[in-house]
């Protein structure tokens, strides 16, 4: 059993190393207008999603950094405004779609400003990993093998999850690239039929035309 629970400790430890390399930090020029910064993801429908941005600075310092938090397909999920410190966003995404999380920082002219920007650091967890897993092992009296293995099983139905839907999504773009196949294919037989007809048309008219003039 020590065997087992080593294995699933560092499969546990090096899933959360690649959830923590997603991470990303970056600084936020301040300008005098909207100037938005995005970075986008994709999440399934009905995912939890928890973004924490943690940003530099402090309020009132002359700059102003808001986030807007939305989807591709127009679900809006957070709108924040002059963040300082940390602030932490959760949702329930509505859609199959990217979502995109993106920045501003507005100089608001109330002081002087020597040196125009603010550090932020991004953190954006989905699914299995945006859950407190130590709640649920404490409210449902969980061992760390059994908080381990539900973590584990979470997480490849999630991986299961994104392949049905890859498969889905390329089963519907073959059916779309075979959809286009048959209509060119009939555009060119009516075309050729068509080009057929007009030419068997001249041919018919001005036989007519040269037999009408006594020509043939």
């Amino acid at each position: 059993m020590a065997p087992v629970r080593s294995l699933l400790q560092r499969l546990c430890s090096l899933l959360l190393l690649v959830a923590f390399a997603d991470a990303l930090k970056f600084d936020l020029e301040a300008t005098g207008w909207s100037k938005q910064r995005c970075i986008r993801n994709f999440v399934g429908k009905d995912t939890l999603v928890v973004v924490t941005a943690t940003v530099d600075g402090y309020k009132g310092d002359g700059m102003q950094v808001n986030m807007h938090i939305k989807d591709a397909v127009g679900n809006e999920y957070g709108r924040p405004k002059d963040i300082a410190g940390e602030q932490r966003t959760v949702f329930t995404s509505h859609a199959d779609a990217a979502f995109d999380i993106c920045f501003e920082n507005i100089l608001t002219n109330t002081k002087y400003v020597d040196h125009p920007f603010r550090h932020v650091e991004l953190d954006v967890d989905i699914g299995a990993d945006a859950k407190d897993w130590s709640a649920i092992q404490a409210t449902e009296k969980l061992k760390p093998l059994e908080t381990d293995l539900r973590r584990i099983e979470e997480m490849t139905a999630e991986v299961v999850r994104e392949m049905d839907y890859l498969r889905i999504r390329e089963q519907k773009l073959r059916d779309t690239n075979e959809s286009t196949n048959n209509r060119v294919k009939w555009f060119g037989f009516g075309t050729t039929f068509l080009l057929v007809g007009i030419w068997v048309w001249q041919i018919l008219y001005l036989r007519a035309y040269f037999r009408s003039k006594h020509l043939i």
